[in-house]
């Protein structure tokens, strides 16, 4: 398997599908790495509100999943939803520079995340469904690194637009526009759609029934365990540019707190997903949660920059070292006829668990402040890798046996 794993080369359609997630990551960062100081700054909002609308906007997007991956599956195609979602990711993009209130702000906030709900689950799945099993690791992580290298593109294009245009955020938003259009482009050209012969047409087109769902076993429901309570230790990343800013980085430098958490991301995603190919799923995950747990005492602790930055650093690690993994196990563990659907079941769950703490996180910091954000963050993520320690070898049995 080591030798064919070697030989195997990652599908043209993963790389297309990586720069099309580089661009519109691009375009979104651009937004999000400044969204966080333009509504509690310019628009007045709490960070309660900031919170609400995160996570509101993160849990769409996850519902819209289960209906994309549903519907895929269904229809046996995936490009047509990957190219409605990014359509519908740019045609939101101008609606952010005319929001006047924390209210258009969350309009387009919705109508961006519907569409990266649109295209997230048929975009996995398409990626499962071309890619030999022995290299899904590297191919999510190939997927993963590029799109993460366009999250930390983005906010070093914002750092320097917002020096350009003397901090006018509105236009640095309007600007984003151009990335979003080339990744629309992208898909047109550059995704193939999965040709019909390992996937049968009586396979593809019949409805999702809960028959069908049945066949989502154990390794499924314990993938989808393990990543939701996961997910309410990682809450929105608009509380690391919080921080930052609470710390002292300056408003015009404020994106470089996804800049630096995203390289982090980025050059770690690879590596990790191809350390997933190479031994049992549970050594990176316990290693996630260990980078989170450590991150999330660096950011309570009163450090200053030197503190928050390192958490943000450990924030981005435990990112690469989870999120292409998980997409990996749902992949192993759902049948081929059902990826879309389980994509989508998967996200659905970890996005009500993303809205929940995301909320959490922005009652507790008003209430009581950041430090009790994070500390709370460090409570979930330990309880989550004490799930995972105790339960692997008994109930989950992810992944092959460690030797």
């Amino acid at each position: 398997m080591a030798t064919s794993a070697r030989k195997a080369a990652i599908p043209k359609t993963v790389w297309a599908l990586g720069f099309v997630s580089l661009f519109m990551d691009i375009s979104s960062e651009i937004i999000h790495a400044l969204l966080p100081l333009f509504l509690t700054v310019t628009l007045g909002a709490s960070v309660a509100m900031v919170g609400l609308i995160d996570g509101v906007a993160e849990a769409t997007a996850s519902i819209s999943k289960v209906f994309s991956g549903y519907f895929s599956d269904r229809i046996g195609r995936r490009k047509p939803l990957i190219l409605l979602g990014y359509a519908l990711g740019m045609i939101s993009k101008p609606l952010f520079p005319l929001a006047s209130s924390a209210g258009l702000v969350f309009g387009a906030r919705f109508a961006d995340r519907v569409g990266k709900g649109l295209r997230g689950a048929p975009r996995d799945a398409l990626v499962a469904d071309i890619t030999p099993p022995e290299i899904r690791g590297r191919a999510f992580g190939l997927r993963q690194a590029l799109d993460t290298t366009g999250a930390f593109i983005g906010p070093l294009v914002a750092i320097g637009l917002m020096a350009l245009f003397a901090d006018n955020m509105r236009l640095v938003f309007a600007l984003a526009i151009i990335p979003a259009v080339v990744s629309v482009l992208l898909v047109i050209a550059g995704v193939e759609d999965r040709k019909v012969g390992g996937m049968a047409a009586a396979e593809a087109r019949p409805p999702v029934r809960m028959t069908d769902i049945r066949q989502l076993g154990r390794g499924f429901w314990a993938v989808v365990l393990i990543g939701s309570v996961f997910t309410l230790a990682r809450f929105s990343e608009a509380f690391l540019v919080l921080r930052a800013s609470g710390a002292g980085l300056p408003l015009a430098l404020a994106p470089l707190v996804l800049v630096v958490m995203n390289i982090a991301y980025s050059i770690n995603s690879y590596p990790a997903g191809s350390w997933a190919d190479r031994t049992s799923a549970r050594r990176p995950l316990l290693a996630g949660i260990a980078c989170l747990i450590l991150a999330d005492l660096l950011l309570a602790a009163p450090l200053g920059l030197v503190g928050a930055f390192g958490g943000i650093v450990l924030w981005g690690g435990h990112m690469a070292l989870t999120q292409g993994l998980l997409a990996k196990l749902i992949a192993e563990t759902a049948p081929s006829h059902l990826r879309g659907s389980a994509f989508g079941l998967f996200n659905l769950m970890t996005g009500v668990a993303l809205l929940a703490a995301s909320i959490l996180a922005g009652i507790l910091w008003d209430w009581f402040g950041a430090s009790a954000t994070f500390l709370a963050g460090g409570g979930f993520a330990a309880v989550s890798g004490l799930v995972l320690a105790v339960g692997y070898r008994d109930h989950f049995n992810l992944s092959r046996d460690e030797h």
